[in-house]
């Protein structure tokens, strides 16, 4: 895989982790959104926080399975229940990614699946 960051002065800078754009070239993996339930127990945790780091660990699970690695996400997708946890989400969020983060987008929802918090969606580029 091919990747590279794209950044321009005539768009509004990120205000996050998370890049303007990202190009790519190689094989698509296109990621099912990811709930924070824990594959071994079944259970999701509580605070936001851990439900963020949660859903990462699952959505780099399902890349690793196929052959690539934090690095070939370039674009997440976050449905959130509450904007207000915006920077609690963002602190956990960025610890995945420590160089060039993946484009991204951030979705308040009404509701999600098991009452959950968060939902993470993704695609990869391997």
């Amino acid at each position: 895989m091919t990747k590279k960051i794209v950044s321009t002065a005539a768009a509004p800078a990120a205000i996050g982790p998370y890049s303007q754009a990202v190009a790519a070239q190689g094989t698509a993996l296109y990621i099912s959104g990811q709930l924070p339930v824990d594959p071994e127990t079944g259970l999701m945790p509580e605070k936001i926080e851990d439900q963020t780091v949660q859903s990462m660990k699952n959505l780099i699970s399902i890349v690793k399975a196929a052959g690539g690695s934090e690095k070939s996400i370039i674009k997440c997708t976050l449905f959130i229940r509450d904007m207000e946890a915006f920077s609690r989400i963002n602190e956990k969020y960025q610890s995945f990614f420590e160089k060039e983060p993946p484009a991204r987008a951030v979705v308040e929802v009404s509701s999600l699946p098991k009452g959950a918090l968060i939902e993470i969606e993704a695609v990869a580029v391997l």
